[in-house]
């Protein structure tokens, strides 16, 4: 419906969203494009608001401008924001409506720009970061401001908290209360995010998936929650919802408890325009106190809050990402320094939590639980959003595969929520809600709660972006008492049932594993053949080290050309030539030789690296399995290592609840192929990893080879009547 169809009628609710949508196509059609009109948009959505709630303060807030700068008064902010009855103040002496009389456009961008200049420093910063001074030009060449300026303040909208009423003083239309206008505003944003598809949602979270996310934080502790101030945090807040919808959550359920609390907001956004959207909703709310404590700049590289701890925190933090340019300003990964992600755990006085530089999402969950609570009684509670690369990507002592270490070490995981596919705007991939708390409820200390709610939606009537479908309350509230009750929903729902919630309850240590690198030893066959012995002598020059070529020479007669498959006797043979010269075999020495004269070959004896004698108490079988064997040598029992062979170098993963632990897993899984194996017990690390396949997915039963059969056989007759068809035919 175009806006001169809707006549004198007042609008209101969604049908003011609408009205200012249709601005843009109405008055900005000619001069952006479409993807830019929230660029205007936008920003005039804030201005008209801001302006409609300062018109019946104007002359006062002026009067007492006149009044500050007569006495001297450097510092005016708050006098004036106080004379405002706002957190903001306009000192211009226009208003909006003073603008709409300006004919020349010249003077009217002159007016404007004053208009615009007037406003309080927290509205100059929302302005600057919209860089909507920048739009001022195009609009005046183009003809386009006073004609925009004139539809933000058409008669039949009513932007003002305050009511309009007709000749009898009688209310013809209510005012629009501060959340209203929040909810006005989210809109425009959602649209704006909708109709630009390359990034809708980008800074986006559904309120679907944020209603959840409150559910999953506040609910546990809903008993607990006593009258007093609650501190609420979002390391990357995009546009401020996911923080209103947890205070709005948070204060009704405190009310519905008996309590009074107050909340207050704090948020960081890297991107300009989101940020200035986050904070200008807070404004438009009437939280101007709520707005200064958002602010602009990178969580990692520039945390705005290094003291400060929270109660609640709440994200969903970009994933798939690059993080590279924060890193360089942190250092670098070697330098990196910084306490939130360079910790002391597992003996480690430098464990470090930092990932790589081409995803940085478990970095934010790492800054979160550096701003945990740790002396209140209901600790701290975080919610984020991830992606599935969280729950698996990283090696073992990687920064990722740390992070789930730490986290589950310290037993703060609760629960990882599996959401529907599709129910975000900027990406069909699967997502995941993580739960945390260094408070748990005694039922679910060392354990983690796996919930998969894949199937837990209902889908929209039309795509919103790539997102197809929603939780509606129903769904949200089913998923919320599963995670509630902490039950054991392994199996699909029998027949007749409507649970489509599944989940599992594990131990902590189901996710912990061993990186065991498993080496077997380096099998050398030496020769000394004339081509051999040429290649060491020119090894040896480039080395400067031609005596080590005369003593194999010396040698190689007595010994033969080979191939000689204990390359250890030879090293014996070179060794006591070099004592008869008064040299020695050097480790250095050895090492040419071997790369030179060896040649691998399974049938050859292993090359000892090192010999020593027994320790009192060993158990030689435990030892083999770690590389050091008990043998005979020259009468006497000496205990050998032998040089691994990097080339049959090998790792496995040993689960922590395996039966018997590293030990019996190499002997049931390695041993019986490789007999010669061990185990490098100083290489060995432990790792993290969370698999939802493993604990939920169900593959489907092979087809019956009856019926496959009948299939084949019926597409033979398809084909045979085809190709008689096509005979005929001919």
């Amino acid at each position: 419906m175009g806006l001169a169809a809707r006549g004198g009628e007042f609008l209101s609710g969604l049908n003011i969203s609408n009205f200012i949508w249709g601005i843009a196509d109405d008055v900005l059609r000619d001069v952006y494009v479409r993807g830019k009109y929230r660029d205007v948009i936008l920003p005039m959505t804030v201005i008209r608001r801001l302006d409609a709630i300062l018109e019946p303060k104007k002359e006062a807030v002026l009067a007492r401008k006149a009044f500050l700068d007569e006495n001297g008064v450097r510092d005016q902010d708050q006098p004036l924001k106080q004379v405002a009855g706002e957190a903001f103040y306009n000192i211009s002496p226009f208003t909006l409506r003073d603008l709409t009389a300006k004919t020349r456009q010249q003077q009217l961008k002159a007016d404007f720009t004053a208009y615009l200049d007037g406003f309080s420093p927290n509205v100059q910063d929302i302005l600057t970061k919209f860089k909507f001074r920048n739009q001022i030009d195009t609009l005046v060449e183009a003809d386009a401001l006073g004609p925009l300026i004139d539809k933000f303040l058409h008669p039949s909208v009513n932007l003002s908290p305050y009511p309009v009423k007709d000749e009898d003083g009688r209310v013809r239309v209510p005012g629009l209360d501060n959340h209203s206008m929040g909810t006005i505003f989210e809109e425009l944003i959602r649209r704006f995010n909708e109709d630009n598809n390359e990034e809708a949602g980008e800074h986006f979270t559904p309120r679907d998936v944020i209603e959840l996310m409150a559910n999953l934080i506040f609910l546990p502790v809903a008993e607990r929650i006593e009258s007093g101030t609650y501190l609420i945090y979002d390391a990357a807040c995009g546009t401020g919802g996911m923080l209103t919808v947890a205070e709005e959550a948070l204060t009704k359920l405190a009310a519905d408890h008996g309590k009074e609390i107050s909340t207050h907001l704090f948020g960081q956004e890297v991107n300009a325009e989101t940020y200035a959207i986050s904070k200008a909703d807070l404004l438009l709310k009437g939280e101007g106190a709520e707005a200064e404590r958002i602010q602009h700049g990178s969580t990692l590289s520039s945390d705005a809050f290094p003291s400060l701890e929270f109660d609640f925190m709440l994200s969903n933090p970009p994933y798939g990402k690059s993080w590279k340019t924060d890193l360089e300003r942190m250092g670098g990964k070697k330098d990196l320094k910084d306490p939130r992600f360079v910790i002391q755990h597992g003996g480690d006085a430098e464990f470090s939590l930092v990932t790589r530089s081409s995803d940085g999402q478990l970095m934010f969950l790492a800054n979160k639980l550096a701003k945990m609570k740790r002396n209140t009684p209901l600790g701290s509670r975080i919610a984020e959003v991830h992606n599935g690369s969280s729950l698996f990507t990283g090696d073992a002592g990687s920064g990722e595969s740390n992070i789930r270490r730490w986290v589950i070490e310290n037993d703060w995981l609760e629960a990882i929520v599996a959401l529907p596919e599709g129910i975000f705007y900027n990406t069909g991939i699967a997502t995941y809600v993580w739960v945390l708390s260094n408070r748990k409820a005694d039922e679910r200390r060392g354990l983690v709660q796996l919930i998969d709610a894949t199937a837990c939606s209902r889908p929209l009537r039309r795509n919103l972006g790539k997102k197809n479908c929603e939780m509606g309350p129903d769904d949200i509230r089913e998923v919320s008492d599963v995670f509630l009750s902490q039950a054991n929903l392994p199996e699909p729902a029998a027949a007749g049932e409507t649970r489509r919630v599944r989940t599992k309850v594990l131990p902590n240590a189901s996710f912990g594993y061993w990186k065991v690198v498993v080496e077997r030893p380096l099998r050398l066959a030496a020769r000394l053949d004339d081509a051999s012995l040429r290649s060491l002598r020119r090894a040896a020059v480039a080395a400067k080290d031609e005596v080590l070529a005369d003593l194999v020479e010396a040698v190689a007669p007595t010994l033969g050309a080979g191939p000689h498959l204990d390359i250890n006797a030879v090293l014996a043979a070179i060794r006591t030539a070099a004592a008869a010269r008064d040299e020695s075999l050097t480790t250095k020495r050895e090492k040419l030789l071997l790369a030179v004269l060896g040649r691998r070959d399974p049938k050859a004896a292993p090359v000892i690296r090192k010999q020593s004698k027994p320790k009192p108490g060993t158990q030689p079988e435990q030892e083999a399995l770690h590389g050091r064997y008990q043998q005979k040598l020259g009468g006497r029992t000496v205990v050998v290592e032998y040089e691994p062979d990097p080339e049959l170098r090998d790792t496995e993963q040993v689960p922590f609840l395996e039966e018997g632990g590293i030990e019996a897993f190499i002997r049931r899984e390695v041993l019986p192929h490789a007999e010669d194996a061990w185990v490098d017990e100083d290489r060995t690390e432990i790792g993290y990893e969370i698999s939802f396949t493993r604990h939920f997915h169900h593959p489907k039963p092979l087809r019956d080879l009856a019926a496959i059969e009948r299939d084949i056989l019926a597409l033979e007759r398809e084909a045979a009547d085809l190709l008689r068809q096509v005979v005929s035919a001919a």
